[in-house]
């Protein structure tokens, strides 16, 4: 993204007929640009009703036009957005006027970019808008909006603070080792490295819990052959997305959908019956169904009300848990004898049918519980790191380890300013900002020297 003193333009919604479009400007000749387009600068922030006339004074719509004061605007510079009728066409000319009138087409995420640079959000915020936009559920769109808002980044601020607390304290014994500074001690140091180990330990913990809300829960449904897996997925879908028929085997490989199931998005995954004595192409099935499941979440044991349940692949068996597993017998609307079933130790049991829909309701409320143990808040906030942030704090981490090692070996106290800085640098990138004036300035208030 090459010139940020351009002012740019693009197209803020999607493309398409609709009630109104929206056409974005950011930079410096907003102001100008309004002033030529509609005769004045509207007040800022007010929405103002205008004709919009291109450059050959040709009317190409009535508008709202909102006029954004830089640094009050989601970009920090002034920012203009016009809202037409959503007609692509009068969108497309109202583009093409600006960018006749000197604007440059906007790259991908420029806007959001030149937020960043302008100190109007971190990159941990910037990360989140793209969340916010693509959450498929309501747990996904909550920790979007909180992390938008600065959750993540307040609570890495904390361990920030905390660090560069020690790293002022360490370094100035290092730079300046002839004042009059109070006796070095290691425990005041290895005390505050030891509580931003374990902050950076909580949030790491919250990575799987970011897959999850970004993915969706990998749930897998198994069982055996004819026990009714394809009939249960097409029930939690709404639709006949599986191939169903009374013959066994018809499931030959796994066939994934995306549902909502409360406020949780689950990729339910259908996968071919374990049979004991599996044909050649069955068994080819099969192997794709352990592959599966060796990386699920969530596992719904599918089993035929019935009749007896034959014996699971003990990789499998190895898998379920009452944490993470659901058993459903299924066909219960077969069933004349409604005793107690077969016992699966503390696993959940749930008895639905797929053909009639009872006991789905009991289902989902079972599967929305499962789901909600995944969840990792900090405090009353959702915190669910992507990728990126885990490998920094992951990087901070062993930093912060070596810090602690070499503070119990009475090492060289360079190498502890190295240790800290790493952890400091790691954390800094999380939200892009890395600021080491911090250290001078946390270094000059905590000891005042040279005064």
């Amino acid at each position: 993204m090459a010139y940020t003193t351009d002012t740019i333009a693009a197209l803020a919604t999607p493309v398409g007929t609709s009630a109104i479009a929206v056409v974005r400007a950011s930079g410096p000749d907003c102001a100008g640009l309004a002033r030529a387009i509609f005769g004045e600068i509207p007040p800022p922030r007010l929405a103002h009703h205008a004709d919009y006339r291109d450059q050959a004074g040709a009317i190409l719509d009535d508008v709202l036009v909102t006029f954004f004061a830089g640094p009050k605007s989601y970009t920090g510079e002034d920012t203009l957005e016009i809202s037409s009728h959503g007609n692509p066409f009068i969108a497309q000319k109202i583009l093409e006027d600006l960018l006749a009138r000197g604007c440059r087409a906007a790259e991908a995420g420029e806007f959001t970019r030149r937020a960043f640079l302008n100190g109007r959000i971190d990159l941990s915020q910037a990360e989140a808008v793209m969340d916010l936009i693509h959450a498929r559920s309501e747990r996904a769109l909550a920790a979007a909006n909180q992390q938008l808002r600065g959750s993540l980044g307040r609570h890495l601020s904390v361990l920030t603070e905390k660090l560069l607390g020690m790293l002022a304290r360490v370094e100035a014994y290092i730079d300046f080792p002839d004042e009059d500074l109070p006796a070095e001690d290691r425990g005041i140091v290895r005390s505050g490295v030891e509580q931003v180990a374990a902050g950076a330990e909580r949030l790491l913990a919250t990575r799987h819990y970011g897959e999850l809300l970004r993915d969706g829960i990998r749930t897998v449904i198994v069982g055996e052959p004819n026990a009714g897996k394809s009939s249960l997925l097409n029930r939690l879908v709404g639709r006949e997305r599986a191939l169903v028929s009374p013959e066994p085997g018809t499931t030959r490989d796994f066939i994934e959908e995306r549902v909502i199931i409360g406020p949780h998005c689950l990729r339910l995954i259908d996968t071919a019956g374990l049979n004991p004595s599996p044909t050649p192409l069955e068994k080819l099935g099969m192997e794709k169904t352990l592959e599966r499941a060796a990386e699920a979440d969530l596992f719904l044991l599918v089993l035929d009300a019935t009749r007896p349940h034959p014996a699971l692949p003990a990789g499998l068996t190895a898998r379920l848990s009452a944490e993470n597993a659901l058993v459903v017998f299924n066909k219960m609307d077969l069933v004349t004898d409604q005793g107690d079933f077969q016992s699966f130790g503390d696993k959940e049991i749930v008895r639905v049918s797929a053909v009639t829909g009872s006991g789905f309701e009991a289902l989902s409320g079972a599967v929305e519980r499962r789901a909600e143990t995944f969840r990792r808040d900090q405090g009353d906030e959702i915190i669910a790191i992507n990728a990126r942030h885990a490998a920094a704090l992951a990087h901070a981490k062993n930093c912060l380890t070596a810090a602690l090692t070499n503070l119990s070996a009475q090492g060289p106290v360079e190498l502890l300013a190295s240790d800290l800085r790493g952890a400091l640098d790691a954390l800094g990138e999380i939200g892009g900002r890395i600021d080491n004036e911090c250290m001078l300035d946390h270094l000059f208030a905590t000891f005042c020297i040279g005064k």
